[in-house]
């Protein structure tokens, strides 16, 4: 008599799918019609047409949808016209670490204004200690006298910068813990020198 092991259930995870440019609305919906969990997140822009300003949504991750699943069950999602592939090694996708999407939904849903950033590698890594994204952290940089705090996704070397208020920055060292306050206020870098 043999004894049948239980099937092993593997936890999904968020994974980015390679699209077609300006597909990533159709595949986001398209996959959310057959039951994914998907996240699309975009920014609106002003932009001049002939006569008018018109606001215009954008994606944050242009050629990018990120999709919560199983990578057993993928196949579906390979199927949608406009998708090209999982971002992965091979053929093999490689999650995208739960933190950082949930950090890119904490800025989308916040409200504030936010917009595409080059990657950083390095920088002053910062925590939000107040505001709609307290807790968030990521990357201080100061553009035309505002402060934005910039928010990566590792695996697509691809960021996403929010506005906020200096008043809610508190400065990380190296190892992710909280510096001293009196530290607090020497913190601003620009992006060039990031």
């Amino acid at each position: 008599m043999s004894i049948e092991k239980p099937f092993e259930s593997i936890a999904e995870q968020w994974f980015a799918l390679r699209v077609k440019s300006r597909s990533e609305k159709v595949v986001s919906t398209i996959a959310r019609n057959k039951g994914f969990e998907e996240f699309l997140p975009v920014y609106e822009c002003r932009q001049r047409w002939s006569d008018r300003l018109k606001s215009v949504e954008f994606p944050l991750f242009p050629g990018y949808v990120f999709c919560r699943l199983d990578p057993r069950h993928r196949l579906p999602l390979l199927t949608i016209p406009g998708v090209l592939q999982f971002v992965g090694i091979g053929k093999t996708p490689v999650p995208i670490d739960d933190e950082e999407i949930i950090a890119i939904q904490s800025a989308v849903k916040s409200g504030l204004s936010s917009e595409p950033w080059p990657f950083l590698e390095a920088g002053q890594r910062v925590r939000l200690e107040d505001g709609p994204l307290a807790g968030l952290e990521g990357f201080l940089v100061e553009v035309r006298k505002q402060y934005r705090v910039v928010v990566s996704v590792t695996l697509l070397k691809r960021s996403v910068a929010v506005e906020i208020d200096r008043e809610w920055v508190a400065p990380l060292d190296p190892s992710g813990r909280p510096m001293a306050i009196q530290t607090r206020h020497s913190l601003v870098a620009s992006p060039q020198s990031i």
